[in-house]
């Protein structure tokens, strides 16, 4: 890039569908910042999460590997993964910049920082709630981190989290920051995580709209669903939440959804006051979906669309480059892809080690596209390993040894399971041969001999499974960074 350093903003929410933005978001959703940001940026239409999971997903961000590299898919430690060099707040401090995460980082410890100069985190904010002596505090109504009914926020707008995170980036980009130096800053939004709490107007925004209901794949009701897919919905119950629940969790999904994108606007126009906006680059995405009642079940885990697509956009400082503005790109992309993007977009070294492209590089074909993006989920028993050029998906299912290949392009919300279609037998086995090609050589081993991984039956009912749910029960107590 050129001489100059621009400014660089990694905005990043928690759980954010690829369908709630742009064409594909329902027509009475107000998000007119995401919109701008569309407007003016590069919108990756085949982003996809490699591992639907908030540390791994995080850990991709911070290092440019991919999970299957690094063995990192379950909510792990993360200084058993990385340090505090070659991560990409290092790598921006050696371009020259200064570096500051505010919000959710999801860190393990959560005081780690991996490279940033200062971090500002949630335990921070419930510190602060705290200490202000009100009697109204948040995240009193009592419900957990992965339960999906619907709440009511127990502080009002100017008091939650999401307000609290924005503030914090506006008053770094007005107050704190050197301005001799150009900054690089992570603002990670903890929503819209549960608990689905919106604050007034965001809660009653939606509760009158026209909300679609979820929709159920051929392949997911209890007589088809692949066992480790049965199991997550039996041990949180999603599958015996009534219609209407569910159109109420919706509705204030989008509520948060909007309540970010409002806030998102503060940040905007705290650029735009210091005549910095033209000289910010902004990339915006999410770690990974939410089902959302679709296909029976809620949160992520599984390789389907609701779960791993994830919107992806880059908009590059118009002093930099204003003709690209509400372009459209397929090809396949991923977490990983962060690191060498900004790095290389900052003047940097990107570390040979890592996974990710430079997607710069790749728009102006000075690189091949990578084919596919490869997906694992290893959380507990709910085993399972695929890829996608974002046309075709393969999945396999390790416990039952069950295939599933979704048709994107004429199938998006993956109805119909074509797995054993004759019609799509090649497209198929040419799917699987590259999926156990690559898994021969990664870390995590899921082929043997020629064959993708099989893993013995848990062989566990549905008692049991209803009897040993992890709701996520927290206080603002809890020393995890795992409270939204």
């Amino acid at each position: 890039m050129a001489d100059k350093k621009y400014n660089i903003i990694l905005i990043t929410t928690d759980q954010q569908r690829y369908d709630t933005i742009g064409d594909l978001a329902p027509d009475y959703m107000r998000m007119p910042h995401t919109q701008y940001l569309i407007n003016q940026g590069i919108s990756y239409t085949n982003a996809y999460s490699q591992c639907p999971l908030c540390v791994p997903a995080r850990i991709s961000i911070m290092n440019g590997k991919f999970p299957h590299t690094t063995g990192a898919t379950t909510n792990c430690e993360t200084t058993d993964v990385m340090g505090t060099r070659d991560t990409l707040p290092d790598l921006m401090r050696k371009a020259g910049y200064q570096t500051i995460a505010i919000g959710k980082m999801h860190f393990g410890p959560q005081r780690a920082k991996h490279g940033f100069d200062e971090m500002i985190i949630p335990d921070d904010y419930f510190r602060e709630m705290q200490r202000s002596g009100s009697m109204i505090q948040p995240m009193r109504h009592g419900m957990g981190q992965n339960e999906i009914y619907p709440a009511l926020s127990t502080v009002p707008e100017a008091m939650t989290m999401t307000s609290w995170i924005s503030e914090k980036c506006v008053e770094y980009i007005r107050d704190r920051r050197d301005p001799s130096q150009p900054f690089f800053m992570w603002c990670s939004y903890s929503k819209p995580h549960p608990p689905f709490d919106p604050p007034e107007p965001y809660y009653s925004m939606y509760r009158n709209e026209d909300i679609a209901e979820p929709v159920f794949g051929d392949w997911s009701d209890d007589e088809h669903a692949p066992l480790a897919f049965k199991r997550l919905r039996q041990m949180w119950g999603y599958d015996k939440i009534s219609p209407k629940i569910m159109k109420e969790a919706k509705a204030a999904y989008y509520g948060l959804l909007t309540q970010i994108d409002y806030n998102m606007g503060r940040i905007f126009s705290a650029l735009q006051d210091l005549d910095m906006l033209k000289d910010t680059l902004i990339l915006f995405t999410s770690d990974h979906g939410e089902y959302l009642g679709d296909h029976h079940t809620a949160a992520k885990f599984f390789l389907h669309q609701p779960s791993t697509h994830v919107p992806f956009i880059l908009r590059l400082p118009p002093t930099l480059n204003d003709t690209l503005g509400g372009t459209k790109v397929d090809i396949p992309v991923t977490h990983a892809d962060i690191l060498p993007t900004l790095v290389k977009l900052a003047g940097g070294e990107v570390p040979k080690d890592v996974d990710g492209q430079d997607l710069l590089a790749v728009l102006e074909k000075k690189q091949e596209p990578r084919k596919y993006v490869e997906m694992v989920s290893e959380m507990g028993m709910l085993e399972s390993i695929g890829l996608t050029d974002g046309k075709m998906k393969y999945i396999w299912y390790m416990e039952d040894q069950c295939e599933q290949l979704f048709n994107l392009e004429k199938d998006p919300m993956e109805l119909k399971n074509v797995a054993h279609d004759p019609a799509y037998g090649a497209i198929k086995e040419e799917l699987k041969q590259d999926l156990i090609n690559s898994e021969h050589s990664k870390k995590l081993g899921h082929s043997k001999d020629g064959k993708l991984a099989a893993i013995p039956p848990l062989n566990d009912g549905e008692r049991h499974r209803r009897a040993h749910p992890w709701p996520g029960y927290h206080t603002e107590y809890c020393n995890i960074d795992v409270k939204h």
